[in-house]
């Protein structure tokens, strides 16, 4: 190992040297790279878990992702070595190895986690894999309460990343009254479906901000969890920006049980905004694609839309016959069911985040008209 000093930055550059055949991985490296300040231990042991591979004494890998750990799960197969160990602000990363193979580790703090494994035959980094994931996921109890989603991102380190935690939501007879006559009618309906009754891909709630349109899409994950997983995507503008991460969540993991997904996208106002006249931009032409085009054929997936917009002013491509499984409008209570949720008379029209306000005491303030939803 050398170290060089280039323009007032430390640079060190690591090369092979030594017994290839020793346990360390620096010893592995065939090949010089580059770490400055900006580096971090995690970065610089996902460096050396790749050393075996790239320098060929163990040209096999295999990873899994795991969206939801079980608290002290190690996820290190018996018999590994810690080689290192990194923690850091976002994540926790292990290096190990055992006889032929190598394993690395990263536990994020979000609640996923990534185990890679480099050996020198394929049935024993499929294996070494098993093991170390073996019983790792979360148990998944079906009348706790909880409803296991996942939220989708994008990060310059990890790329298109899932992590999961679980969150309560309540049933939707617990909640019904919450919601218009109207709108309940038609959400009754929407909880029922099964993959049997599924036809059309696309589920669009709209109305004005503080109506239970979140509150709704939570009911919704737990009500369809049998047969659906559901994800968050957190940066919707990203995903249908950049095909690549688009591609990486549409296609998921192959082994995902149960097979169908729900993906939710909240306060998409600008993404399905449009007029008849005016052509689809590339944005909306992809989730239009997903949803009954070449994109999304062969994938089981559900993408559920909110916004505040009015139904007149969404893209007409939007709402059209056979692409939407439900295009929802959910507004504010009436006086009288307002009241009968509140239990106490109410003058008027009172939206559902109101009514919170109301039962703790505060007088309700309606929030200015800027299109911001109030994730109720």
């Amino acid at each position: 190992m050398e170290a060089v000093t280039t323009s007032g930055q430390a640079v060190q550059r690591l090369v092979a040297v030594g017994d290839a055949a020793g346990r360390d991985p620096a010893c592995l490296l065939p090949l010089g790279i580059g770490v400055d300040d900006t580096d971090t231990p995690g970065d610089m042991l996902d460096a050396l878990a790749l050393a075996p591979f790239a320098a060929g004494t163990q040209p096999y890998a295999r990873t899994a992702r795991l969206g939801e750990v079980r608290p002290g799960a190690s996820l290190l197969p018996p018999g590994a070595t810690v080689l290192r160990r990194a923690a850091e602000p976002d994540r926790e990363s292990w290096l190990a190895a055992g006889d032929g193979w190598m394993i690395r580790v990263v536990r994020w703090h979000g609640g996923g986690a990534e185990v890679s494994v480099t050996a020198v035959a394929d049935d024993v980094a499929h294996t070494v894999l098993a093991l170390a994931t073996n019983d790792a996921a979360a148990e998944q109890r079906a009348d706790d309460g909880l409803v296991s989603m996942g939220f989708w991102r994008r990060s310059p380190r990890q790329g298109a990343y899932r992590a999961a935690r679980r969150m309560s939501a309540a049933p939707w007879p617990g909640i019904r009254a919450s919601y218009p006559p109207a709108a309940a009618a038609a959400l009754d309906t929407l909880m029922a479906v099964t993959p049997d009754t599924v036809h059309g891909h696309l589920v669009l709630l709209h109305g004005a901000p503080g109506t239970g349109k979140t509150t709704v899409l939570r009911t919704l994950a737990r009500e369809w969890r049998a047969w659906c997983q559901s994800d968050c995507v957190l940066d919707p503008d990203v995903l249908f920006g950049d095909p690549g991460y688009l591609m990486d969540v549409v296609i998921g993991d192959d082994d995902d049980d149960p097979p169908w997904r729900l993906l939710l996208l909240e306060d998409c106002d600008e993404l399905i905004r449009g007029d008849a006249g005016q052509p689809t931009g590339q944005p909306l032409s992809r989730l239009l694609n997903l949803t009954d085009g070449m994109l999304g054929q062969g994938r089981q997936v559900l993408v559920a839309i909110t916004t505040n917009e009015d139904l007149r002013q969404l893209h007409p491509g939007v709402i059209r016959p056979g692409r939407c499984l439900a295009h929802i409008e959910i507004g504010p209570l009436g006086p009288a069911e307002a009241g009968a949720w509140l239990g106490r008379p109410v003058a008027g029209p009172v939206t559902l985040a109101e009514l919170y306000a109301m039962r703790d005491g505060h007088a309700p303030a309606r929030p200015p008209e800027t299109g911001t939803g109030l994730y109720l």
